[in-house]
């Protein structure tokens, strides 16, 4: 990026059109006061009637930068990123309706240093850090899920498992009561938005190798009161199932699945601060998911549903193939599902029924 990054006049241009009154705040935690894991509360603005920056042309110069190297973040990714972080540290936010840089200045109040928060701002343009591990949270769904590094960020994508169960759960009560399972956990994203839709009714039992997510996981449930419907356990995949063997309801999972020799082109947010447990999926992307079909079968009762999230459309009539032939008999009415963007995204199907 050569020098398109630097920042000369240390934070001053950051701020410069504010003039702050800071109470004494001795580090970056005080910005997240009383928060576990790091958690903070974004409010997205619909109209923020001033701007917080007029050097402007510095984020266009990192998003146009950032977008062809690697398709990262573009310039109004960036400026919208900076005014919701900027926005949630102002203390009072009765005064957002009142401010205007253009028409003089106002003293406000922040709950953290300008030197903290220029500094994680730094994070995010200088070592391509993810917004959602700087704010420690990630808006998905209608829940507000703490992450931190060392835990997939959930996907937009993903939701739509979710969706899928709810449907499926509103015309099956026998899988609404039942005991459903989410297989590499991660946040626990998944486990929290299925949870809430069986309610008192089902449980979920949510699985990860990775004790750090575990932990976040654990958090994100207990925020949601889903401590007596959700459970957790540490292991690899089905593993930590053997208890629960050919009665499980559900099984869900969003494996990694990224091909190893295309984990370095992603983009420099996820090669380089998002787990690569969560990521790499072997040679061809498929080795978990491959895994995760036979498990399925063996692991669900019959009539139990699966659902998986693939890379994409080859993944998915690969799996299609691998059911068909290695475990033919085993599942039916097996179906590939879109996301949002049209991309053949899910594999669904159901556990064939005893004759």
């Amino acid at each position: 990026m050569g020098n398109s990054h630097e920042t000369s006049g240390s934070e001053n241009w950051f701020f410069k059109s504010l003039e702050i009154r800071r109470r004494p705040l001795s580090s970056s935690e005080a910005l997240l006061t009383g928060l576990k894991h790091g958690i903070m509360e974004l409010r997205y603005p619909s109209f923020l009637p001033f701007s917080l920056l007029r050097n402007e042309a510095k984020l266009h110069t990192f998003g146009t930068t950032f977008l062809d190297s690697d398709n990262g973040p573009d310039s109004s990714l960036l400026c919208r990123e900076l005014k919701w972080l900027v926005e949630d540290t102002i203390e009072d936010h009765s005064v957002l309706s009142q401010m205007s840089i253009e028409n003089g200045k106002r003293s406000v109040r922040l709950r953290a240093g300008v030197e903290d928060l220029y500094n994680m701002w730094k994070q995010r343009i200088e070592e391509r850090k993810p917004f959602q591990y700087i704010v420690g949270c990630e808006h998905w769904r209608d829940l507000v899920l703490s992450v931190q590094e060392g835990v997939l960020i959930p996907r937009p994508e993903t939701e739509l498992i979710v969706d899928l169960v709810a449907d499926v759960v509103s015309e099956n009560e026998d899988l609404r009561e039942g005991l459903w399972a989410d297989l590499g956990t991660g946040s626990g994203a998944l486990a929290v938005g299925i949870g809430r839709i069986l309610g008192s009714r089902g449980m979920v039992i949510a699985t990860d190798l990775n004790p750090i997510a575990l932990s976040v996981a654990a958090f994100n449930l207990q925020r949601y009161g889903l401590q007596d419907i959700i459970e957790l356990r540490q292991g690899s995949w089905f593993e930590p199932l053997k208890d629960v063997e050919g009665n499980i309801a559900g099984i869900v999972s969003n494996p990694p699945y990224i091909p190893s020799d295309n984990i370095s082109g992603l983009q420099a947010e996820v090669c380089r601060h998002e787990p690569k447990l969560a990521l790499d999926g072997g040679l061809t992307g498929m080795d978990y998911l491959f895994h995760l079909c036979n498990g399925a079968a063996s692991m669900l009762k019959p009539g139990g549903l699966f659902i998986f999230e693939t890379n994409g459309e080859q993944q998915c009539k690969c799996l299609i193939k691998y059911l068909e032939s290695d475990l033919r008999g085993s599942f039916c009415n097996v179906d590939i599902v879109s996301d949002f963007a049209g991309i053949q995204r899910f594999l669904i199907g159901f556990r064939q029924q005893q004759t």
